[in-house]
Parts: C-alpha cells; structure tokens; sequence
C-alpha cells in the first residue's frame, strides 16, 4: 500500500539526510492520515484514494511553481517543483496526448456518443477509466475537442 510505503520512504529519506523528500513525504502522509481519520473512513485508506490524495497535491504544487515564476520567484517556484517531482515518483505514469485521444475515442464510441450534447455520459465514464493516467482537464479538453 502507498501509505506503508511513504512511511518506509520517509526513514529512507531521513537516513539519507534528504531534507526536500523528507518534508515532502512527510506533508503527504499528513494528508493520508486525515485521510483516514475523516468520518466514515473506517481508519482505511484504499490505493485509489492515496493517488488521488498525491495527484491532488502535484497538481497544487505545479499550480505553486506556475504563481511564483509569474512574480518572479524562481527560487520558491524551484522548491514546489522539487516537492513536485517527489510526488509524481509515486503516480502512475501519464498518457502521452495521443495515448488519452486514442483511448477517448474507445470510450466514446462504447457510449455510442455523437456530439456534444453527451459529453456528460463520456465524462462520466472517462474519469472513472482514466483516473490517475491523466488530469481532469486533460481528458475534457479531448473530450470535447473529439465531440465537436
């Protein structure tokens, strides 16, 4: 389970005096520990909800990095950047733009879409396929640029 490994990973970064993957690790597994704690969580946390937990947190950190290079910042842009790709060594890897296209149009054709009006249904069924191998954002560009 991701929770177990960031834990093992967090000593591993201790011992090694790594103090960027260390605090990094150390900020996720706050966030898996909420996680777990929330109501209705039984004190579980599933794979799934870890990933989005993490691919929550890259998207806010590139988010960051984006904000302080605008004003000027790189040194804290840099900082985010470097938590970021701490992050993403625990996410699946991403579909290349022609790997989502190919697998939306999969997608579109077993819903039986024709247009936009039923972008909803292709949405619905694309986030759920593709979660953890592409952003929202990502797939709902494609999806309607695909539906046009």
């Amino acid at each position: 389970m991701l929770f177990e490994q960031i834990s093992k990973d967090i000593v591993a970064a201790m011992k090694a005096q790594d103090a960027v993957r260390r605090d990094t690790l150390r900020n996720v597994k706050k966030y898996f520990l909420e996680a777990k704690t929330a109501s209705g969580a039984n004190d579980e946390l599933t794979d799934e909800a870890a990933l989005k937990i993490l691919q929550k947190l890259a998207k806010q950190g590139r988010e960051s990095a984006n904000i302080y290079t605008e004003q000027g910042r790189a040194d804290l842009a840099e900082e985010e950047m470097a938590q970021v790709r701490v992050i993403e060594a625990y996410l699946p890897k991403q579909l290349s733009e022609e790997e989502l296209e190919t697998r939306l149009r999969d997608i579109i054709a077993e819903v039986g879409a024709s247009g936009p009006q039923d972008m909803g249904r292709v949405m619905g069924k694309a986030t759920k396929a593709l979660a953890g191998l592409a952003e929202g954002q990502a797939i709902s560009a494609c999806v309607k640029r695909l539906l046009a």
